[in-house]
């Protein structure tokens, strides 16, 4: 295999990584503050659409993480990013909180019931039954349908929620219609992401607690892989998938030296 340029630049997931339940995983705040005092473009990721990066900084804030808010990168921004190349000053239906609605006002669209040019889902803590009944209502009248990430699930602290992708499965079947995920899995999120620092994939690296989200959208994006053991995937389970990160390590703080 060849080897791989050093790292000039850092892409790391969020939960799992830098926090878990709330409360930053050890060697989180010496990874953060080696980055900046490095100078090296670095972004902090999250397929959670629920927040703006405002608030997302402030949440990291309130734990002891200094992440400025222009290093954060969140699924509801490559979904909008996406939507602003594909269609600009287009029109959309949401099921979402202010991250996404946010976002999509930032880039000029006009947030709709009214014959959409999309329906866009993301999470929100309050799904309805007639919210998803607009939705699957426009998508069959014509609107296309985009969703932020694919996660079935999300964290809580009394288990798992449902979440975009398990919701999406449900307008699918309704609908007959696929919905385009914009987040990780999807290198999309990651090309973005890096065009929004000036980062290239030849010299960047992706840190992430899932095999099938975080080093998947890496690998496919061409950047080194990072696995810590800290989140979702068991070390049993890496061999379970037909790839394989770069690098395995316990935790973020075995990448401090690395910077």
């Amino acid at each position: 295999m060849a080897e791989r340029k050093p790292v000039a630049s850092w892409l790391t997931d969020m939960d799992g990584v830098l926090i878990h339940e709330g409360v930053p995983i050890p060697g989180a705040d010496a990874f953060l503050k080696k980055l900046r005092e490095s100078g090296k473009p670095f972004l902090v990721l999250t397929n959670n659409s629920i927040y703006t990066p405002r608030d997302l900084h402030a949440r990291l804030t309130r734990m002891g993480l200094d992440v400025p808010i222009d290093n954060i990168w969140t699924s509801a921004l490559a979904t909008a990013k996406f939507l602003d190349d594909q269609r600009p000053g287009g029109s959309a239906y949401v099921i979402g909180e202010a991250g996404l609605t946010t976002a999509l006002h930032d880039i000029g669209y006009i947030l709709t019931d009214h014959e959409p040019d999309y329906v866009v889902l993301g999470e929100t803590r309050t799904y309805s039954f007639e919210a998803m009944t607009k939705a699957v209502r426009l998508i069959n009248g014509g609107a296309r349908f985009i969703c932020t990430n694919p996660d079935e699930t999300g964290p809580s602290t009394e288990g798992p929620l449902p979440a975009t992708g398990a919701v999406a499965a449900l307008i699918t079947r309704a609908t007959g219609k696929q919905p385009y995920f914009a987040g990780k899995p999807n290198p999309l999120m990651m090309r973005t992401g890096l065009n929004a620092i000036g980062a290239h994939s030849e010299t960047s690296a992706m840190i992430g607690d899932r095999m099938d989200t975080d080093v998947l959208a890496g690998m496919e994006a061409g950047m080194q892989t990072f696995l810590v053991l800290t989140g979702l995937t068991r070390p049993e389970q890496v061999e379970d998938f037909p790839y394989r990160p770069s690098t395995v390590v316990e935790s973020i703080a075995d990448l401090v030296d690395r910077i």
